[in-house]
């Protein structure tokens, strides 16, 4: 991924879902891939793994 740093006035500033509604699926996907692995990468006590959720619902 090539880094690019573009400086901007708050008026100019375009949204970011506007950008990423113009990267393919896959593009997205990758990007998520790379944040998660940055993040678990900075953060030595967590696991990189999905955490377990459980909902106990109550029926009548």
């Amino acid at each position: 991924m090539e880094k690019v740093l573009k400086i901007t006035t708050l008026k100019e500033h375009k949204s970011d879902f506007a950008y990423w509604s113009t990267k393919s699926f896959n593009e997205r996907l990758d990007t998520i891939e790379i944040l998660r692995q940055q993040y678990f990468s900075l953060k030595k006590d967590v696991q990189p793994r999905l955490q377990r959720v459980c909902r106990i619902v109550n029926q009548s």
